[in-house]
Formats: C-alpha cells, structure tokens, sequence
C-alpha cells in the first residue's frame, strides 16, 4: 500500500503528469485560474489512502465470524439493558435473523411503562422482571435500586426474597415423594412426623392430612393467634360474599315488578344490620405480628414445630380455608421424614435438576452474590431498612432467595409437564416432564371450599391459586386460564405467573411444549401487589405472540 501511495503522489507531483493530464489541476490551469500547490498532491495521496484503507477493512471484516446480533454491549447500562434472550437462533450472514425479542418490542415497552407506574405508585426502591414466551426468556429488566445507600441498581441477576412463592417449590418435592410411592397425601400427618400431636376440634378426634396441609384446609393457624378474631373476620367476609351473590342474581335475572323490589330492599336493609352488627374488630396485618419478624435460628423443621403444635386448630379440617404458613412447616418435616433427608438438602437436589442455580435458603452469614437489600417506610413515611429477620422456622412457605430468570425456569418445567401429555400423540421424542402429567393436572385444579386472595375470580388449588377459563357474555370479557403464586415478606414482594396457551389436537402440530407466557416479578419493598401487574404483562406479549 506504502508502495502504491508513492508511485501515485511521485506521478501527480512529475510535469505532465496526472495533474496536467485529465485532473482537476489541468481544468484549473485551463480556466485561468492561479496554480495549485503542492498541498493538492498531499490531499489526494491521504484521500487516496483513506479509500483504500477502508476497502482493506471492509475485506477484512467480511473474513471475519459476524458477531450475533443479540450480544449485549458491556459498557451499557443495566437500567436501559437490551431485552435478553437465553436462546438465539443461529446467525447467518446472508439473512441475519433478529432476536426473537424485538418481535415483542411493543410489548415491552408497554410493560415497562407499566412497572414504572407501579414503581412509582408504591415508592418501591427496585423491581426486577422477566418474561418468556414458550420456554424462551425474551425480556428480564431491572428497574430502580437493589441498594439504595450504596446506589446498586436492580439488574436481571438480583436476587431477592421471594416469600410465598416457595410454597410452590416445596409442592415440587411433595409430588415428586408421591410419585415415588413415598408419600400418602391422605393419612394423618402423624404417621410420618409423630412429634405433632394428635387433634381435637370441639371435642371430636380430627385427623389432619398432608393434602389438607397443601391447600390450607387443616385448621392450622397463620400468623393471627386470636381464634376469636379470626372466625370473626371469615364470618363477616361470608356473609358479604353471600350479600354481592344475592345482589348478582337479582340483577341477572332482571326482575323488577314491585314485590320483588320491595324484597329486595327488605333482605338489604336486614344484610346491612347483619353486617354491622357482625363486623369484626380491627385485625393486625401479617406485616404486624410478631412471629413475622423472629430472630431466633432453628436447626430443622422438627424444632420449628414448637411454635404452634400445641395450639388449637381454628376450625374442623376440610371444611374451611385459612391461609397458613405454618402449615408449610409441618410439610417440610413431612418432606423430610417421606425422603429420609434435611429439607434443604433436598430442595437443593431439586433447584439442580431445574437449573435453578440461584435458588437458595436466606441466611444471613453466607456471601450471596447479587443480595439486594429490603426496605419499608417508617411512621414518617420515610424509607428504611427492614429488621433482622430468621427465616429458618419457615423454609418451606416463605424462606427461599430467588432470581426472576430462576423463576422463569420453574414455571417453564411446571407448564412443560403440564402440556407435555397433550403432545404425545404428534411427537413421541418430547423427553419426559420433571412432574407428570397427571400430577400437574392435579396440582392446578382448583379445590373446593378455598379463596385465592390475589385473584377473586380463582381457587387455591395445591400450592398455586388456579383461575379458570370463562366467558359469561358473548363479544363481552374473556377470563383466561392461569396459575399464579404471589409472596409477601419483610421487604419483599413477589410474584410467578403462569399463562398456558389455549391449545386443542388440531393446533399443537409443529409445535413443541412449554406452550405459553411466564412472567415473575420480585421487589424490595413489602406490601406490593403485582399478580394483576403480571397478569397483564402476560396478556402484552400474549397478544404479540398472535399477532
């Protein structure tokens, strides 16, 4: 190149060369103009070289392997972090496939919005979310700060407390126990755990069962001790449930004529009175009960039970719904008797086999990479820390650490084995799902006689609230199927919601299982609502993925 550029610039510089020949020199001459300097020689030999140069460059970039598309760029931010994706198609040269997440660009940026709001909304320090369509990860994001004193902002691999949602990890291990023949969810409890004394409920011998235990039908209380509050408060939601189904009825079936109405307004007057003469006093919230902020370390499930073996179960088992936590420890001691392991040590086995490898125990001593901290505004409304807390007495309903895209993957494993049974028949090589079919349709068919808290329209079913698919009214609102598990800690608030899609034998050719949307959200601040926030995240890129 050296060479070129000096036989190029010694035959512009030489007389009749290639300025006096055909260039620009030349017509300059001819135009009357004064000569050009010698400067014109050295600015063609540099413009010369910088074409070729870049000729060069452009060879050799084209030798080069081309780097995919989808690589995130180091130096970038984590707050305006590109959508990420676990799995990306091979790059080819001649036709660059995108990722697979700009095709979900709108519903992202809609969702994000929406998380802002919420954010916002609540004063939340940080919140992590992240989404996969069909078993993909397409989208994980942080937004805010994991560390507010140390300005650490919330990234996809922030790990936080994800309270109740650890209920359904430990259902894992209770079905996998059953499917082994190692556990009968239908014998009293102590057949496996006999340091839990036997019942009574008003006199009567009562048995408590561990498939009661799941779905919190055993009578085992929660944080609230008062049993007099407690019954007081479900009678009263009771009756004003039965009061919006009477009004709803009515309104449906549309009578009107003068006796009705004024029947209607006698069995209203009479439900007000009942109502107000029934109302219970104020309850504490969880967030104040003591047993919710406990520091004391408990070495395993078995010594957990101290806390509330020896208290009075609130009503007979089976025939009421009281949402326990406590009644997860007792499982835990269960999982551990059935498996002849520590719990922990066998929630660890399962977390591999999912390739949740950031899914752990929250202990305060171990160095956790990407721990964020939890915080709660103080009667001054002013944002601090949370307190110490142990969760060692409730490992198995509210103890566990946890990253969205861990999250992502249980929910996939949990909508693969749930589908997988469908594909059957079109592709005999689909590998087997960690849990059976059967026993995922088990664990997502609603229960009689149980509430879902986050979702009115829903059931509890086994450690996940299930709503079911419905229509009432045609071109009016269409209730989609979903399974979903919100938690609730010191700090925390959680999230993991399950969206599958609606499949029948004639769409699932050429498809493969996990079928549908996942979306888990986690944030450092307590009290935060997020399954209608998730429930509409889904349904974004739901309708993305049709269209």
């Amino acid at each position: 190149m050296y060479r070129l550029l000096s036989a190029v610039t010694a035959r512009a510089a030489a007389p009749g060369g290639l300025a006096s020949s055909c260039g620009r020199r030349g017509v300059h001459q001819r135009a009357g103009l004064p000569p050009l300097g010698h400067g014109w020689v050295g600015g063609l030999g540099l413009g010369l070289g910088l074409a070729l140069g870049v000729k060069l460059a452009g060879g050799l970039r084209g030798a080069a392997p081309a780097q995919s598309p989808a690589a995130p760029d180091p130096e970038a931010s984590p707050l305006a972090e590109l959508p990420r994706e676990q799995s990306v198609a091979p790059w080819y040269p001649q036709t660059p496939a995108p990722p697979r997440s700009r095709c979900f660009a709108r519903a992202i940026e809609s969702s994000r919005d929406l998380l802002h709001r919420i954010k916002d909304e609540v004063g939340a320090p940080g919140i992590v979310v992240g989404v996969s369509v069909d078993g993909k990860e397409v989208w994980s994001e942080g937004l805010g700060y994991a560390d507010v004193e140390n300005r650490v902002p919330c990234k996809p691999e922030t790990v936080m407390r994800i309270a109740s949602i650890s209920k359904s990890l430990t259902m894992v291990a209770l079905a996998k126990l059953w499917e082994a023949g190692k556990l009968d969810l239908d014998i009293p409890v102590q057949h496996y755990v006999p340091e839990f004394p036997e019942k009574e409920y008003e006199g009567e011998k009562v048995s408590v069962t561990t498939r009661l235990l799941i779905s919190h039908l055993s009578g085992i209380r929660h944080y609230e001790k008062d049993i007099k509050k407690v019954k007081e408060e479900k009678a009263y939601k009771a009756l004003k449930m039965m009061k919006e189904n009477v009004a709803f009825e009515q309104e449906k079936e549309g009578k009107s004529n003068e006796k009705n109405d004024f029947t209607k307004f006698k069995t209203e007057q009479e439900n007000e009175a009942k109502c107000r003469n029934s109302k219970p006093g104020k309850k504490k919230n969880d967030f104040e009960q003591g047993e919710l902020y406990l520091r004391e370390k408990f070495e395993n499930s078995i010594e957990s039970l101290r806390l509330f073996k020896n208290d009075p179960l609130f009503f007979k088992p089976g025939s009421q719904f009281l949402y326990s936590t406590f009644g997860y420890t007792l499982l835990a001691a269960i999982v551990e008797r059935a498996s002849g392991c520590k719990y922990l040590d066998y929630m660890q086995k399962i977390f591999h086999d999912l390739d949740m490898l950031t899914t752990v125990q929250e202990e305060n001593e171990p160095v956790i990479y990407n721990r964020a901290r939890f915080y709660v505004y103080n009667k001054k409304k002013r944002l601090v820390n949370t307190p110490y807390v142990d969760n060692s007495y409730k490992w198995a309903g509210g103890g566990f650490l946890s990253t969205v895209g861990d999250l992502l993957k249980f929910g996939n494993a949990m909508l693969y084995g749930y589908q997988v049974g469908l594909f059957k028949n079109s592709n005999e090589n689909l590998l087997p799902g960690y849990l059976k079919p059967e026993t995922m349709v088990m664990m997502w068919t609603p229960v009689p006689n149980t509430e879902m808290s986050w979702d009115k329209e829903g059931k509890y079913a086994m450690a996940w609230g299930v709503v079911e698919k419905k229509q009432t009214y045609g071109s009016c609102r269409k209730q989609r199927h979903y399974a979903s598990h919100t938690g609730g800690a010191v700090g925390a608030s959680s999230v993991l919601l399950v969206l599958p899609e609606e499949l029948d034998t004639e769409t699932i050719n050429n498809k493969v299982p996990p079928r549908g949307i996942i979306v888990s959200i986690i944030c450092n601040m307590q009290s935060v609502g997020l399954n209608s926030t998730a429930l509409k995240i889904a349904l974004e890129f739901d309708k993305d993925r049709s269209d």
